[in-house]
Formats: structure tokens, sequence, C-alpha cells
């Protein structure tokens, strides 16, 4: 047997191995490789073999498998736990809303009852008062020019009706006299202080009672004087009708309508301030310079004034047909006022006399059902606090609990007077003085408002109106952002800016545009604020609450009404 390179297994002497295989040469072997030895590749068959090699990543640890999965666990849970509490919070969330709007309903339902129960007193109170007294109360207003007989007309009318006896139309005569002043003495009966009576001129507005057997009277007198319109203002915002005294006396109708002249500053003003109704008095038709032959009245001097009166009044926002009543009297002897005028002194005149035309004036609209509101004029302490004022809307009755605005403060009625006479109840549109406790005199102030509690009366900084600009000053001719004036709202006097004109209003048209300005004669919507707080409602709710005028330095520049007020 030929010789093998072949060494015997597990030899290690070196020795041949004689049982080993014969060698062979294979002619399709391309070479030649010993055994054992791994023939060499190529480097590309190298790297594809590596990049099939997969490395298996060492076993993980056992502790580690169980710490992720406990805090998968808890994971699991926290979400759980979250989902539930939203679900719990979602709940509660829905829970307190039906609460919410169950309670909601239940106070609705509440305040509907107690609606319904205050209507029903309302109702009963109406039929008490109807029964003891069914007369409607009206406010008669006096206005018109200084020495135009306003007071002495005033004086008359309580005389004729048994306010004044005949010792007290004497005395008053006698200290007239002593003034030299006789026939001023009827005007005592309104001008009570000294003042008064020493210069002759109403400063304070006067108040008087008189009846008729178809209706109650308030008399305001209201100061004539230029200086002493604010007063007038009080007075005239009270008023549900006026009487313009117009002084037939030759240079005296003429002084008061001319330019500057009270005739027209008061007829505008009364009705800006809620005066409908106007009877136009045109007295002192007695005077020597204007009357006739046997001392008759002269009708052409009465239709020169109404002629001229007419288209003024006309322009204020009077409708001459249905709004005004022209009548001609003598204020100083009193003809023409209960009775008709002697047919012998005015054959002219077919009218009728000055009470007839009072009484015949179609009743106010006051709506007794709606909320209470009484703006106050006045407030003094007497065993408690005691307000004054007129009651605007809503009836109130002794025991009522209301609500004094602007500062919110609970109070409740002990003691009501109508006039001078004390009452249980009251209807709207009675000069009142209630007695509150639960108020200190010194928390009140003119131009708050006693409000019913459960709608009270918005309070605002400012408010949206649509303003008629009258007369504006010489050296300030035009009204726009930044302007000052003196605000007269019900029993308001305040500061006021106007902070914006929103826009002019064309009084053809009545088309809107913005504007930055307008003048004299002008229609616009602007923007007005005022640094306190006070009480207003939109003209539309309630007219006496919503309707103002503007005054600087002494004169009246514009009128105006709310149109809108700021949301709570």
């Amino acid at each position: 047997m030929a010789d093998s390179w072949e060494e015997h297994s597990g030899g290690d002497d070196g020795k041949l191995n004689p049982s080993a295989a014969s060698f062979s040469f294979n002619p399709s072997v391309t070479s030649f490789v010993p055994s054992g030895v791994i023939p060499a590749s190529s480097n590309d068959d190298i790297t594809d073999s590596m990049a099939k090699v997969t490395i298996a990543s060492p076993p993980q640890p056992i502790k580690e498998q169980e710490e992720e999965k406990k805090q998968e666990e808890e994971e699991e849970k926290k979400k759980k736990q979250e989902e539930e509490e939203e679900k719990r919070k979602q709940e509660e969330e829905e829970k307190k809303r039906k609460q919410e709007e169950e309670k909601q309903q239940q106070e609705e339902q509440e305040e509907e009852e107690d609606i319904s129960k205050r209507q029903e007193i309302i109702k009963k109170v109406l039929e008490d008062l109807n029964a003891e007294d069914p007369r409607e109360h009206m406010n008669v207003v006096f206005i018109g020019h200084v020495d135009a007989g306003k007071s002495t007309t005033a004086g008359q009318i309580l005389f004729l009706t048994g306010g004044v006896d005949d010792r007290t139309i004497e005395k008053y005569e006698r200290e007239a006299k002593e003034k030299n002043r006789e026939s001023w003495y009827m005007a005592y009966i309104m001008d009570t202080n000294e003042e008064e009576r020493a210069k002759g001129k109403t400063v304070e507005v006067g108040r008087a009672h008189f009846e008729t057997k178809k209706k109650r009277y308030t008399i305001l007198d209201a100061p004539g004087h230029k200086s002493f319109v604010p007063n007038m203002i009080s007075g005239a915002s009270q008023a549900d009708i006026g009487v313009l005294v117009i002084s037939a006396r030759k240079g005296e109708f003429e002084t008061g309508f001319e330019r500057g002249g009270q005739t027209r500053e008061h007829a505008q003003l009364a009705k800006t301030l809620g005066v409908s109704k106007l009877v136009v008095a045109i007295n002192k038709m007695d005077d020597p310079s204007v009357v006739e032959s046997g001392d008759a009245w002269s009708q052409a001097r009465f239709d020169d004034i109404v002629a001229k009166l007419s288209p003024f009044l006309r322009g204020c926002g009077y409708n001459p047909k249905k709004d005004l009543i022209f009548i001609p009297i003598s204020g100083l002897m009193g003809h023409n006022m209960k009775d008709s005028v002697d047919k012998n002194i005015c054959p002219w005149y077919n009218g009728k006399p000055f009470f007839d035309i009072l009484d015949e004036i179609d009743p106010i609209s006051r709506d007794p059902f709606a909320p209470f509101r009484m703006p106050i004029m006045d407030k003094y302490k007497d065993m408690g606090t005691v307000v004054m004022g007129k009651c605007e809307s809503g009836v109130v009755a002794k025991g009522d609990k209301l609500t004094m605005m602007p500062n919110k403060v609970a109070v409740k009625v002990t003691t009501v007077w109508r006039d001078e006479i004390e009452v249980q109840a009251a209807r709207p549109g009675e000069n009142l003085r209630l007695r509150l406790s639960g108020i200190e005199e010194d928390e009140i102030s003119a131009g708050f408002v006693l409000s019913d509690p459960f709608k009270r009366v918005p309070v605002v900084h400012q408010f949206e109106a649509q303003i008629a600009v009258l007369d504006l000053l010489e050296h300030k001719p035009i009204l726009t952002g930044g302007y000052t004036a003196i605000l007269h709202l019900h029993s308001v006097v305040e500061e006021c800016e106007v902070i914006k004109l929103v826009a002019a209003i064309d009084p053809k048209t009545k088309e809107k545009k913005k504007t930055k300005f307008v003048k004299s004669g002008s229609i616009c919507i602007a923007r007005i604020a005022v640094e306190k707080p006070i009480c207003v409602e939109s003209f539309d709710t309630n007219p006496q609450l919503g309707r103002f005028t503007l005054r600087d330095e002494g004169r009246t520049i514009a009128i105006g009404k709310v149109t809108k007020i700021p949301k709570k």
C-alpha cells in the first residue's frame, strides 16, 4: 500500500498510518486542500455571510420583566382611576347643573307666585282705593315768564275752591298794601317765604292742593326767573299737565317770547319733562293796556298771541289740535276760571272756563301693575326716615318691602301719606311721603329711586340717548365728544360728559350718519357718561325715568330720551 500523509487518529508520534487510504490524484479538484483547512472565499461571500448572521440578544433577567409588568399594571390602574374620576366629575357637574336648573325654576316659580300674589293684592288695594275715592289725581305745573301771573292765578284757584278763607285773604291784602304791591296779595297764598313776598319772585316750587267733583289736583307753582330754572325743572318733572301762563299786557308778552325769554324755555322744558297737554292761559286780559271800550277784552290781542305762540309750540312737539287749549283769563279777578266769563266782558269767547277744561283733559295712562318706582325729591327725619316723591309706576302700601337704589338697601314702608293725609295705600301718579325703616336719612340723596325688590330699577354709569340740540352757547357752538354739561333726569342733577357721538339723524328722512360733531338744531344719538351711578330706564320702558335735559352755564342746550342702557 502506498504511504499516506494522513496522521493516525489520536497519534502524536508522527509515524505513518498504515491503515490510511491510499492517495489518488483527482484531476477535477482545482487545488489541493489539506484536511481540516477551510477553503478561502472571496470578500463578497464573507460579507454576505456576515450580513445573514443574526445576533440574538442575551436573555432578559426575570426580575426586570416582573418590574416592567408591574409598571404596566400601575399605569393601567392609574388610567382607569382617571377615567373614573372624570366620569365622577361629569356626573357631579350634571347633577349640579340639574340642581341649579331646578333651583332657578323654583325661584322663577316662586317669583311668579309672588308676582301673582302681588297682583291680587294690588287688585284688592285698587278696589279699596276706588271705593274710598275714585277721582283721578293730577299734578298741574304753572309755568311761564316772570311776572306773567302764575302765583296769582294759582292763589286765585285755591281761593275759589275754598283752600283759603276770606280772613287770610284780607290779611294778605293788608300786607301787600303796606309794601305798595296791592296786586300781589293773591300771590302771597303760594309765595310763603318773606324773600319771595318782598321781591315778588317765586324761588321754590310752591305746592298746594285743590279738588273738583271729577278730579283731585296738586298745584306746582314753578319760578319764572331764569336764575331758578333748575327749580322749575324739579317741579315740571313731577307734572302731568301744564298751564303756560302768558301776560297779555303790552310789552310783557313780547319780552317773555323773544329770544332768551322764559316763555320759550319753559315750553320746551315742559314737553321734555313729560307734560303732554298744555293749557295756554292768556292772563291779564283786563289790563288797561289791552282792554277795549267799556272794559271789554280785546279779541285782536288774544288772536295775535295765539298766532305767534302756535307755530312755536308745534315746534316744541305739541299738536295744536290735540295738545293745546287756549283760554283768556284774569288771574287777579278770577274771571273765566271757575265760572264762564261774563259776555259783557268777553263776548267773543265761547269756550269753557278753566276748571272745566282741566276736568275734561283725558286721564293719564298709568300702569298700577308695573314695578314700583318713586324718584326721591327730598328726605327728612321724623320718628324714622321720611322720603318724598311722586309714584311714577306701581302701587305702594303700608308694610311693603322695597329696595332703595342705587345703594341696594332693603327697606320697609311703615307709613304712607298722600299729600297731607295718612293712607293705607296709594296709586301711581300720587305725591307721596313714605316713612321707611331699615335705612338712615344720610344714606339717601335726591335722585335715588325707591324700587320694586324683585324688578329693581337699572343703575348705570353711562347710557345711549337720542338728543335734540336746541341752542348751544356762542363760545361753544358745537356738541362733540368731551362736551360736559349738567344732566337733569327725573330728580337727578349730575355733571355729565358726552363721550361719543354715535350718529347724526336727518330730521326729514330719519337716516343715521356717522359724525364727529353737531350744531344747534341737530338731532343725534350720543353716549353720555356720569361719574356717580344713577338710576335710569329706557324711555320706552318708563318715560318719566328716561327723559332728560342738558344745561350749560344756566341755559338749556339740549333735550333727550334714553334709548339704550348697558346690559348687566
